[in-house]
């Protein structure tokens, strides 16, 4: 299974237009076949990071499936759709990601993929990206599914990882890993921007510590759904 991820940078004036072109085209037209699914449709919550950013994750079945697409946009019944999408967008930068060993998401069942446009309440995701220290990626992966992904597993947690990936090999910069995590508890999050971190969870022997080890470069955005993405 790969995920294509996309980064959109939409014209303001387009917004509307643009989110209209993925629920009515590119969702629908992908789920006339078995090679893709509309996963997240996402935007930057305002005051959180770039205006007019619309974050897309797509499931490709594999890379058969992913060269079908390609073909399908470049010269097939796609085409004519993406010439009109990149009239409504300043740019768009996407990455082919394949899922980590231990992320919860690995295979989608794309028949339990949503493609009505049903609409539901928006939440809330902190998607995390991290660039671990030259020649530490596999040990950066190891730590965060052993050390990290099992401190969020209680019962009651205030975000929970719903999927970890990493570029797919030769497709964009290697070191680098990707979660998308589910918030849950909104007043845990507005504790976390609002005071610092406690000095007890960034002492050594916290994660916050000892993963310095293997990297201190991420960058964590704020994304809502929007009120009919196939994933929330």
């Amino acid at each position: 299974m790969l995920f294509m991820h996309e980064v959109h940078e939409v014209k303001g004036t387009k917004e509307d237009e643009f989110e209209a072109a993925f629920r009515e085209g590119w969702m629908p037209m992908l789920a006339k076949g078995d090679d893709a699914r509309l996963l997240w449709y996402t935007i930057h919550a305002h005051g959180s990071g770039v205006a007019y950013n619309v974050v897309t994750v797509t499931a490709i079945r594999d890379a058969r499936a992913w060269e079908r697409l390609v073909y399908r946009v470049q010269k097939g019944d796609l085409q004519s759709w993406m010439r009109d999408v990149d009239e409504l967008r300043y740019d768009v930068t996407g990455k082919l990601q394949m899922p980590l060993v231990w992320s919860p998401l690995q295979d989608v069942d794309f028949r339990s993929v949503p493609v009505d446009g049903a609409v539901h309440e928006p939440t809330l995701y902190m998607e995390d990206t991290m660039w671990p220290y030259d020649g530490k990626l596999i040990d950066y992966i190891e730590a965060c599914g052993a050390v990290y992904s099992k401190s969020l597993g209680h019962k009651s947690p205030f975000i929970a990882i719903e999927a970890a990936s990493q570029p797919a090999f030769g497709s964009q910069q290697r070191d680098e890993v990707t979660l998308m995590q589910r918030v849950h508890k909104l007043d845990h999050l507005g504790r976390l921007l609002s005071t610092d971190i406690p000095p007890e969870l960034r002492a050594r022997g916290s994660w916050m510590y000892d993963a310095l080890a293997v990297r201190d470069q991420w960058e964590s955005k704020l994304l809502r759904t929007s009120g009919w993405s196939p994933l929330f």
